[in-house]
């Protein structure tokens, strides 16, 4: 039991979402929402452009420079109330002030130190495919953050989505655009298998988690669709070819060296103008898939596959 916290049994849990801005925590946020739940979001200080309509809403937000606390007890305030902590923050690059250690490890180790002593339940958002060895920072410190919450004591689950599709998201926006394109360049190694599902239902996984009452049943959730693609074929069904009134033809696909793929994962990483990356390039050679997939007894139904979508529709976030 949150020692923090005054909660009435059978009440909506008290939720702190950490990166609520993101592509992850808008969804998480929405679903959230959608169950009743009390949500206080933490980002960085709002946009201008966002101010005034913050201010106009209900909404309760927290500022914090999330990468810089490093200690337990400086997590506690921040705590404070609480009965479920939402960790969706998560850097592609670094950037000045900001190193992969900092967000991926040394914070989410204090925030499940201070979660074990408050109580307070943790669900940490990570990756499939991680492993030792991985010659990748963006991997090996996400991978060192999950073995610090296992240590840790807290009651936690450890959430790894496969790929994930869905309005807003960079990663998924140049997946479509590069789809649509009559040529396809494609590393050749990238033989693993993906697992692909939809941000919505995303969302809805980790509000099924944050009801839950502990945790201590669902350490890991490892989360995807039912569908496998090896990452070509993935490219292809963006495209339209499976599409079931009018189905396009399909891309030349251009298989790349992996020397070559390798050095425009680096290229990319310098450049910073694709969500490409050496991480990705790494984990594209494996199979990043759920085994076991938690997603569908979380969801009570099958999730909703990834399809061709003609027409893209802007999701209305308002100010998550």
């Amino acid at each position: 039991m949150n020692a923090n916290a005054t909660a009435i049994p059978g009440t909506p849990p008290r939720v702190l979402v950490l990166g609520a801005t993101g592509f992850i925590g808008r969804h998480v946020v929405r679903a959230l929402i959608a169950g009743g739940m009390d949500v206080t979001r933490m980002r960085r200080a709002p946009p201008a452009a966002q101010a005034n309509a913050v201010e106009r809403e209900p909404i309760t937000w927290k500022h914090l420079q999330l990468h810089t606390i490093h200690q337990p007890d400086a997590w506690r305030e921040h705590l404070h109330g609480m009965d479920v902590v939402i960790n969706c923050v998560g850097i592609l690059r670094q950037r000045v002030g900001e190193r992969y250690d900092d967000v991926h490890h040394r914070m989410p180790k204090a925030l499940a130190a201070a979660c074990a002593a408050t109580g307070v339940r943790l669900i940490h958002t990570s990756a499939l495919g991680l492993h030792e060895g991985a010659k990748s920072r963006f991997l090996s410190s996400k991978l060192k953050g999950e073995q610090a919450i296992q240590a840790s004591g807290a009651d936690h689950c450890i959430v790894r989505p496969s790929l994930i599709d869905g309005m807003g998201g960079f990663g998924a926006s140049w997946l479509r655009m590069l789809a649509s394109w009559p040529v396809h360049f494609v590393p050749r190694g990238a033989t693993g298998r993906i697992a692909a599902l939809q941000a919505t239902d995303l969302g809805e996984a980790y509000a099924a988690l944050a009801r839950m009452p502990t945790l201590a049943r669902q350490r890991e959730a490892n989360l995807g669709g039912e569908r496998l693609f090896a990452y070509r074929h993935y490219l292809q069904v963006l495209r339209g070819v499976e599409h079931a009134e009018q189905p396009v033809a399909p891309a030349v696909q251009v298989l790349l060296p992996n020397w070559m793929s390798r050095v425009g994962a680096h290229l990319c990483d310098v450049f910073r103008f694709s969500p490409f990356s050496y991480g990705h390039w790494i984990l594209l050679q494996r199979d990043n898939m759920p085994v076991p997939n938690a997603l569908p007894q979380l969801l009570g139904r099958a999730p909703v596959p990834v399809t061709y979508r003609r027409t893209a529709v802007r999701e209305d976030f308002r100010f998550s």
